[in-house]
């Protein structure tokens, strides 16, 4: 095994939820096909991921953009 191959195995992916929540935590926030394309989930499971930040008390923002996409991100 050289060197880069160990550095590849000892650096953890980050998850899925951690991908999201950064995604949430930009600027513009991010889109359900957005984040679906991030994580290869479901419309439903997308949204019960949103569901269950809220209901750890995280304030999440609605928001449209200007293409009519609506959009989601933490609020602060």
């Amino acid at each position: 095994m050289n060197n880069e191959t160990a550095q590849n195995q000892s650096r953890p992916q980050p998850t899925k939820s951690a991908t999201v929540s950064r995604m949430l935590g930009r600027n513009l926030g991010a889109t359900l096909p957005e984040i679906m394309a991030a994580t290869s989930w479901q419309p439903h499971s997308c949204r019960a991921f949103l569901s269950g930040l809220r209901k750890r008390g995280v304030t999440l923002l609605r928001e449209s953009r200007k293409d009519g996409e609506t959009s989601y991100r933490i609020g602060r």
